[in-house]
This record gives C-alpha cells, structure tokens and sequence, in this order.
C-alpha cells in the first residue's frame, strides 16, 4: 500500500480509503464486516463514512453505515488502526434535525454526538462538511448561478463550531466535501486569520470521466497542501466496463436505482467509456485498475475513495495501487480527454 499525508499532518492516509456508503443497503453488516478486515489487513487505515449513509439516502436507513462500523470496531478492537472520516450533512429533509441547514452549533453538536454514539468511539480522525449551505453549483451542476439574495457568510461561526469539537477532543482534524475554489479559500482564509482550525482535505468527484477538479482546485490542493480525496474514481461502475452497451448487472447500482444516478448518463459517457475500456485493453491492464491508478497518482489527490459491493471487487481496487502507468498510457488517456472532455461533472 501506498500513503500520503493527510493535509499538513503528520498522520498518514492510504492512498487507498475505504468507501462505505453502500453498507445498510446494498451490502449487509456481514459483508461490510468482511471488507473492513480484509482491507486493513491489506494496509487500508482510511476509512470514510457519512451520518446520511447508506445510499441512497432514506430516512430508514440513515445513519446505519456509521452503525455497521461502530459494530465492527466493538468486535474487533482495532479503532486505533484506523483513521476515520465522516461527515456532517448539509441543507437535508426534514428526517435530519428537521431539514433546513445543519451547520449551527445545536445542530451540529446534535450531529457529531450522534455519530460518535453510532461509531462507538470517542473522536473521529477527520471530521468533514458534506456540501455547502449556500447556494452554489455542486453534484454536478455546471455554472454558478448567483443570488443576491442568497448571502450565507457564516464560515467563520462554522469554523469556530468544528473548533469546539476539536477543543473537546471529539474530533481531531476538519474537511471539506463537493467545495468549490471559492469556499475552499474562504475556509483557508479565515483559519489563518482568526486562528482557528484548518481544512485538512477536499473531498470531490474525481474520474477518467470528470476532470474538472483540475480546472481551479488542483491548483489550491497543491499549493495550499489540502489534497483532494476523490470519490466516485469508478463513476459508480461505469469506468469498470460492466455497463458496455448498455447493459445494467442485477443488482449494480445501476440496475437498482436507475432514477439516482443520474449523473453518469449523460452524451458522450459510453463513447468515453469504450475508448478508455480500449486503452486498458491494448495495454492488457484491468479497467477498473487503470481507472483508479490514473487518481492515484495525481499530485493534487491524497487518496482514491473506493466503493465496492463485492470482495472480487475490493480486491481489485486495492491491487490497483500496484499497476505501473506508462508515459504512453497517460499520453493516450489524455487524448481521449480531448476528445470527450468530462462528459460526467
């Protein structure tokens, strides 16, 4: 395995972080159980979870990945193995502290209270904001549409909420989650500033089919050294091949919820797919290893947040920090870039 430093820490992260959302849905407290142990075993210490999982996101199962995993550190004793991230829900239904936004200090003690009573420990390692409260182009909305009468300015009260938790010892480290350059610098301003805590990570969608972390964030991670922990490096499966032609597996996300995941149905996601698929294939290198390679290796990321549903699929992910990406390789993939540039934001 491989590691990074997570922020300006000194705490290590595997460039490999176990994604969880899908335990409590489509995967079972079992089978969450047995991809924990194999994948600290195989030297995966970062894990990252959300109050809101499992996903989709129901009011029956919400909070009930964070459950699956306080059972497993309970079971096992190996807490102090693993560094641990999840996060706070933005702007929700009414299921979630009655809906509206969450980052005021009632609410957000309410939050990170609950999920250290799910998890069973006493602190989280990174502790994250899931999206922004204000008005502004996430989960794949292209182009910021201002609002004058949209003004939230309140990153400082949050800064000085997450600073109590941090003086508590409740959590240890603080992150961001579907930011833009904006608000990333916003956060980095004011904590050094008022002296308050520091954002630690960013954690957006990265992929062969979105790039556009590159655009303006790229820049920041590097220079400001808050690394992007990128998720969805697989597109939800379709950056594994498994949906060619249109095809959905049962019980692939896909297959299951079809109307969710819109995002990766978009023009030019198959045409995308099917040159990447050919380039793995000439080069006789898994897709879905490439796929997460080719993150992996960005000087901007820290770690590559995988998500499987089965221990075929885990053990693939992980070996992919062993594949070697040629000059060639990457020559190629770009070009394809060129062609079908981030059909999927």
């Amino acid at each position: 395995m491989n590691y990074k430093k997570l922020g300006n820490t000194d705490i290590n992260i595997s460039t490999i972080c176990l994604g969880t959302m899908t335990w409590g849905e489509q995967n079972s407290e079992k089978e969450g159980f047995e991809q924990m142990d194999y994948a600290l075993d195989k030297g995966v210490n970062f894990w990252d979870t959300a109050e809101i999982y499992s996903i989709p996101p129901k009011e029956i199962t919400f909070g009930h990945t964070e459950m699956i995993i306080g059972n497993w550190f309970k079971k096992s004793g190996r807490r102090k193995e693993v560094i641990l991230a999840s996060k706070v829900a933005g702007p929700m239904r009414s299921y979630v502290r009655g809906g509206g936004n969450n980052y005021n200090l009632k609410k957000m003690t309410e939050a990170i209270n609950n999920s250290l009573k799910r998890l069973q420990t006493d602190y989280i390692d990174l502790y994250q904001l899931h999206w922004p409260e204000r008005n502004t182009n996430t989960f794949g909305r292209l182009g910021y549409e201002h609002d004058d009468n949209n003004n939230w300015t309140q990153f400082e009260e949050v800064l000085e909420n997450l600073n109590k938790f941090v003086k508590e010892g409740k959590i240890r480290n603080i992150g961001l989650s579907n930011e833009t350059p904006w608000g990333v610098s916003k956060y980095l301003e004011l904590s050094k500033e008022k002296k308050l805590p520091r954002m630690m990570s960013i954690q957006n969608p990265y992929s062969l089919l979105n790039r556009t972390y590159e655009i303006g964030l790229s820049e920041i991670s590097i220079r400001e050294n808050i690394g992007l922990l990128a998720y969805s490096p697989l597109a939800s499966g379709y950056l594994t091949g498994k949906y060619r032609n249109n095809k959905f597996p049962k019980n692939s996300r896909m297959e299951r919820d079809f109307d969710f995941w819109t995002r990766y149905r978009k023009p030019n996601t198959n045409e995308a797919v099917e040159e990447y698929y050919k380039i793995a294939k000439r080069y006789n290198i898994d897709f879905a290893k490439m796929s997460i390679k080719f993150c992996e290796i960005q000087p901007f990321i820290s770690s590559v947040i995988i998500g499987a549903t089965t221990m075929e699929q885990l053990k693939t992910d992980i070996e992919s920090v062993n594949v070697n990406l040629t000059k060639e390789i990457i020559k190629e993939i770009n070009e394809v870039q060129k062609i079908y540039p981030n059909p999927c934001p």
